[in-house]
């Protein structure tokens, strides 16, 4: 039997889990020790792992089955070639990476390149939104950043002021499709000039976690305006009330941060925790590849 140590990081949310190779059969056992594990923390971390693309989509079916990206109808819809750069040959593997079609590292790619991607949860703008994603770093530059953070969603609800809960309570959001989490508009998509512009699904600020039974706030991402809204409200009211709520659900005291080494693998709960980057050194590579656990209708708070 696999002896399995979870250590917790002493932050709002995370955890090391030590003594396991995820290349390697996992047993029943083992498998349950992890999802609660993941239940319980929202966010694990296994480090020195070593994956090839069949054990990464092995591994990633512990934890359920797995989806295909959102991003990459639009990779398909612009012409993108299977297999290569930004696509790959796996429908439910996503390509995380700062190089060009030529393999080259750059600022800005059809993907989210090198700069800044902004807190969000993993492809809010599709119907039924991955349950969790997991990162397996191929190549990063150590210390030239590229770190990742995420937000205990959890607490951003159960923390929020009464006046708060009672203006989202029922609400719902329109979560926009156009650009990714780096801002880069999407192949294929139109840019919004007004809010009736935006496309993509309706889900409610609030959710409910299937699995514990947790209200968590459900924010998405938001681009600059025209982007996310919240219906059946004013512009201006739903652009202050978001304000607000971003402000609070990325506070420090809900935030744990992970500093990349190759062979780390983090796994991630979409539907209680977001996460963001911080800008990676352009002029070296980075890339990293991310699968989607398959999730469930979104259950409002």
């Amino acid at each position: 039997m696999t002896k399995i140590e979870i250590v917790p990081t002493g932050a709002a949310l995370g955890a090391e889990v030590r003594g396991i190779d995820l290349s390697a059969e996992i047993d029943g056992d083992a498998a349950e020790t992890l999802k609660t594990a993941w239940y319980e923390h929202l966010v694990l971390l296994f480090r020195d792992q070593q994956l090839d693309e069949d054990a990464l989509l092995r591994a990633s079916q512990i934890f359920g089955p797995l989806q295909e990206g959102g991003a990459r109808r639009y990779f398909r819809e612009g012409g993108f070639e299977e297999g290569r750069g930004l696509l790959s040959r796996h429908p439910e593997i996503t390509v995380v990476s700062n190089l060009d079609e030529d393999g080259n590292p750059v600022r800005v790619n059809a993907g989210l390149g090198s700069g800044e991607v902004v807190w969000h949860s993993d492809n809010s703008y599709v119907e039924t939104p991955p349950a969790g994603s997991m990162l397996y770093a191929i190549e990063v530059p150590e210390g030239r950043g590229g770190d990742t953070s995420f937000a205990n969603q959890y607490l951003a609800y159960e923390t929020l002021p009464e006046i708060m809960l009672m203006a989202i309570s029922d609400k719902q959001q329109r979560h926009d499709s156009s650009r990714n989490s780096a801002g880069v508009l999407r192949p294929t998509a139109k840019l919004p000039t007004t809010p009736e512009e935006v496309e993509g699904p309706v889900h409610p600020l609030v959710r409910i976690h299937p699995e514990t039974g947790r209200h968590a706030l459900y924010l998405g991402r938001r681009r600059i305006w025209p982007s996310n809204y919240i219906l059946d409200m004013p512009n201006d009211r739903s652009e202050k009330l978001l304000d607000r709520l971003w402000y609070h659900a990325t506070k420090a005291d809900f935030v744990w941060t992970h500093n990349w080494r190759p062979g780390d693998v983090l796994l991630w709960d979409n539907r209680c925790a977001m996460h963001q980057r911080t800008e990676v050194d352009h002029t070296r590579p980075r890339v990293l590849h991310r699968t989607q656990i398959q999730g469930e209708a979104v259950i409002p708070g």
